[in-house]
């Protein structure tokens, strides 16, 4: 990469769009998807479903698996399981998308918020035991970009104090923590598979079971709250509602979908990280000269090139840069809202201490574009761009 020749692109030369995100295919998805149609069975729980659920729970190592339509419908089922009722409390950074908050708040529970670390912009594990009240029943830890919480000490705490802890692994498919699976420390966890994650199946999620007492109650919520998976095992002889529940399995062509992208998971990774260290090596000079911060990897951490972010020293400047993208049609990005702040975590949650690196980061942050089909040129075209804001 001749970085000289790419910051010095003029910028008259015309720059195709690029955006944010876009879907990788193999070429197997529609091959997977008429066999679904042609087994005559589209509804959830079939031969697809089963083989990812198969896949991810021996690649993550888990008790259980089950697909559900969204992360979002992981998470409800998740904080079901954790047994929160009303008034207990769940802690969680409020630097997180709203799923994580509303799962616990469905439940009647309390979020927490607390700060995030400066360096990974993960939950800062050092403010966990100042949230902690007689209230507390789980903590949540977000794996932001793909990059895992710190969960020696997480897990540490979660056991000295009684605590189930739940992995908000949205973001963390193919991901690891001190060569272990993101994933598989909690309780529970739960992926996404939305059309903006590495591996997708357009929407879809998964509830990721690590402790064998919930596995049997985890069926029955999945299946409306019946134990219709009992049933047809023949473990029980009638079918019949037993406990709460909801709809929260996919249809069996989503399922044929992504067991195509869970097939060719790690060239998806591989193609990723190849776009995620070309960023991170072209924007080295600018952290040097303080121009922006790059993201921090910590040694015991794995991670699978979810996002590639920068802050700069701005909301200024982060709009100068966003402006300079879109002008040349680069959909780059800002994120979160910090929950804390927003109208809905103010009523339904409390925080815990300072925010003060969540509310710092959130004006500055920009994410650029990332995903598996992009092309060397088209990183080196907005790079030679975010050099053009800077310099």
């Amino acid at each position: 990469m001749n970085l000289h020749k790419m910051i010095s692109l003029p910028q008259e030369q015309a720059i195709k769009n690029i955006p944010f995100s876009k879907l990788s295919t193999n070429g197997e998805e529609l091959l997977h998807i008429k066999e679904a149609i042609l087994s005559g069975c589209i509804i959830g729980d079939g031969q697809y479903t089963k083989l990812c659920q198969t896949w991810l729970k021996e690649h993550i190592g888990a008790e259980k698996v089950l697909l559900t339509h969204s992360c979002t419908a992981a998470l409800e089922m998740a904080f079901i399981l954790a047994g929160i009722e009303p008034g207990d409390e769940v802690i969680m950074p409020s630097y997180t998308f709203v799923s994580t908050a509303n799962a616990v708040v469905l439940r009647g529970g309390v979020p927490v918020f607390v700060d995030i670390r400066p360096d990974t912009l993960n939950l800062d594990e050092t403010k966990l035991e100042a949230a902690i009240t007689t209230r507390t029943k789980a903590i949540a830890p977000v794996h932001y970009a793909g990059l895992s919480c710190e969960m020696n000490l997480i897990l540490k705490l979660a056991d000295q104090y009684g605590l189930q802890v739940v992995e908000d692994a949205a973001q963390g498919i193919c991901s690891k923590y001190n060569n272990q699976p993101v994933g598989s420390f909690g309780n529970m966890a739960a992926f996404s598979f939305h059309g903006t994650k590495n591996i997708v199946s357009g929407e879809g999620g998964a509830l990721v079971v690590n402790d064998s007492s919930l596995v049997e109650r985890a069926e029955i919520i999945w299946e409306k709250g019946t134990n219709r998976s009992q049933f047809f095992r023949g473990d029980v002889d009638k079918y019949t509602w037993v406990d709460i529940g909801s709809s929260y399995l996919p249809s069996d062509i989503l399922a044929a979908f992504l067991w195509s992208q869970l097939q060719h998971a790690d060239s998806i990774i591989q193609r990723r990280l190849a776009i995620w260290n070309r960023y991170h090596h072209a924007f080295e000079a600018l952290e040097k000269d303080y121009k922006v911060r790059r993201p921090t990897v910590p040694q015991l951490c794995q991670h699978n090139a979810h996002i590639y972010y920068l802050l700069v020293d701005s909301l200024e400047t982060r709009s100068k840069i966003l402006t300079n993208l879109k002008r040349y049609g680069v959909q780059a990005t800002f994120h979160y809202v910090p929950l804390h702040s927003a109208p809905a975590g103010q009523k339904y949650g409390r925080q815990s201490g300072e925010l003060t690196v969540t509310e710092d980061i959130c004006d500055r942050i920009v994410r650029l574009p990332l995903f598996a089909d992009m092309t060397f040129e088209e990183a080196d075209s907005i790079i030679s761009l975010v050099h053009q804001t800077l310099l």
